[in-house]
């Protein structure tokens, strides 16, 4: 997995990731392959990392652009076959140096507790506590009760 750590003396960036990911749900891989669809055609091009992110295009890491599956009757064109990840860019640079001086340019707002009106007095708070046997109640256990049945 690709990334930063940068530290300083106001505080630290911890793990920064690289611009571009998996679009896989829930896989945090670096992607090295753009999967573009022709639907005209019905092909599926697995190519090389593009240059930028596009829309309609997917993202993938090398472990999905091996297990790459295509719906039947479609084609699979594979323009590169060996995935590796890209080196850092110079893009990747200035998008960590922005976070870091955004990060330090922002300071925490302390949180300021709603002021009350002069002269209101909270509320009282109450709880009512259930009496177990009113309901048929014998057990609980957790947010789980157990009743007692009328034997039918």
């Amino acid at each position: 997995m690709a990334g930063y750590a940068v530290s300083g003396t106001g505080g630290s960036v911890g793990h920064v990731r690289a611009v571009r990911q998996c679009t896989r749900s829930a896989c945090d891989r670096a992607a090295v392959a753009t999967l573009t669809y022709v639907y005209a055609d019905s092909t599926a091009v697995l190519g090389p990392l593009s240059s930028s992110a596009e829309p309609h295009a997917y993202d993938l890491c090398d472990v999905h652009a091996e297990r790459l599956t295509v719906p039947r009757g479609w084609d699979a064109v594979r323009l590169a076959t060996d995935f590796v990840p890209a080196p850092p860019s110079d893009d990747d640079l200035v998008a960590l140096a922005n976070a870091v001086r955004e990060a330090s340019r922002s300071t925490p707002q302390a949180s300021v507790p709603a002021k009350r009106p002069t002269g209101a007095e909270p509320a009282p708070v109450t709880h009512r506590v259930p009496d177990p046997s009113a309901d048929g109640e014998i057990g609980r256990r957790g947010h789980l009760r157990v009743l007692q049945g009328d034997g039918d």
